[in-house]
């Protein structure tokens, strides 16, 4: 009977460099999932029957192998974005504070003088 591989856990903290070689050793996985697929189709001691629930079963993990990058890469994502934006706000914020609106601050434009 053909020996299924198990799925490794993924840790939900990964650094940017880390998320990239975890979803390397995701692939690696996927591959040798794959080709024990491939290797499937040419065992004679197993029934038809149980090709097929061997095929179902490592087709899942594969399809949880790609879930889990998924997730990795929604996670890098995320980290970006929120760098990113930590970045933005203290350009807005100084940007926004010159910025004569004419209300509190008047412009050339619109400006009124009073004299009491």
């Amino acid at each position: 009977m053909s020996t299924i591989s198990s799925v490794s856990s993924v840790s939900t903290a990964s650094s940017g460099s880390g998320s990239t070689s975890e979803v390397a050793s995701l692939n690696k996985q996927i591959q040798s999932i794959t080709k024990e697929i491939k290797d499937l189709s040419s065992d004679d001691s197993l029934t038809d029957e149980q090709k097929s629930e061997q095929e179902q079963m490592l087709q899942s993990q594969i399809q949880m192998i790609e879930a889990q990058i998924a997730q990795i890469e929604q996670q890098a994502a995320e980290k970006a974005q929120q760098k990113q934006e930590a970045q933005q706000p203290t350009t807005e914020s100084a940007t926004s504070a010159q910025k004569a609106d004419g209300i509190n601050r008047p412009t050339e434009t619109n400006q009124i003088n009073v004299y009491v």
